[in-house]
C-alpha cells in the first residue's frame, strides 16, 4: 500500500493546486510511515469529533407516536412489535433513558474474563489495570439497556493516552435502539493488540458513550497493560 502511495505522486500532475495536495499528501504519508516504523501512531487533539457530512440524523419521535402511527395498519403494527421488541415494564421515571452496564474484552485466549462493571462507581475504574497478551485479536463488548424513549445515532468513542501523550482515536457506531425489558450488546470489530517491545506497557483510556444529540450517557477512564504474557 505504501509502494501505492508513491506511485501515485506521478510527474504528469502539472497545475500548482495539484502539486500542493500532491506534497500536503506526501507530508501525510511521511508521518504515517515514520509512525508505524515506531509502532505507535501519534493523533493530535481535534477541536471536536469528526463527523461525516453526509449523515444527517433522523428526524426524532418519541416511542408514543410511533406506537400512534398508521395503527389501524395490520402489518405495520407487526412490523414495530419485532422492531422493538417487548417493552419494558413500567420504568421509574428517574432512572436515565440510557444505561450503560458492563463493558469488556473479548479475548479467546485470555485465562479469565476481562470485564468492567459499569453500574456503580466508575470512577474506581481510574485505578484499575486490565492485562492483554501482546498480538491477541480481541473485540469490545458494550452492554446497554434503553428504558424510555428510542435513542438516536448511539456512539462508543474511546481515547488511547500513553505517558500523557494520546496516540489513538477510536470511533464506533452503534446504532439506534428503541426501549426493551431486556439488554443489548454491541461488539466492535476484532483488531490485533499491537506487539513489539516498543508498544508494551501501560495505556491509558478514556471511554464515552455518547449519542445524536451529543448527550453523555456515560464516561469513564481505565488502564490497559500490554504485555509479552497474560501474566508476567
Amino acid at each position: 500500500m505504501i509502494g501505492t502511495k508513491w506511485e501515485m505522486l506521478g510527474v504528469d500532475v502539472c497545475e500548482f493546486g495539484g502539486q500542493l495536495l500532491e506534497l500536503m499528501w506526501l507530508t501525510v504519508c511521511y508521518r504515517d510511515i515514520m509512525a508505524d516504523k515506531d509502532g505507535i501512531k501519534p493523533c493530535e487533539e481535534e477541536v471536536e469529533d469528526e463527523t461525516d457530512l453526509n449523515y444527517k440524523a433522523p428526524e426524532k419521535k418519541s416511542l408514543q407516536e410511533i406506537q400512534e402511527l398508521d395503527k389501524d395498519d395490520e402489518s405495520l403494527i407487526k412490523y414495530k412489535q419485532a422492531l422493538l421488541g417487548s417493552l419494558p415494564a413500567t420504568v421509574d421515571p428517574s432512572v436515565s433513558n440510557v444505561q450503560v452496564i458492563k463493558m469488556a474484552l473479548i479475548c479467546e485466549e485470555a485465562p479469565g474474563p476481562i470485564t468492567m462493571d459499569l453500574t456503580g462507581n466508575v470512577t474506581a475504574l481510574k485505578d484499575v489495570a486490565f492485562v492483554l497478551k501482546e498480538g491477541m485479536l480481541y473485540k469490545i463488548l458494550i452492554c446497554f439497556k434503553v428504558n424510555h424513549e428510542i435513542v438516536s445515532g448511539l456512539k462508543y468513542i474511546q481515547h488511547t493516552f500513553r505517558k500523557g501523550i494520546r496516540v489513538d482515536k477510536e470511533t464506533h457506531m452503534v446504532g439506534s435502539y428503541g426501549p426493551r425489558a431486556e439488554p443489548y450488546e454491541f461488539f466492535t470489530p476484532a483488531e490485533e493488540a499491537p506487539k513489539g517491545m516498543l508498544v508494551r506497557g501501560g495505556y491509558h483510556m478514556k471511554s464515552l458513550f455518547t449519542d445524536d444529540d451529543k448527550c453523555e450517557h456515560l464516561a469513564w477512564e481505565w488502564n490497559l497493560n500490554i504485555k509479552k504474557e497474560w501474566k508476567e
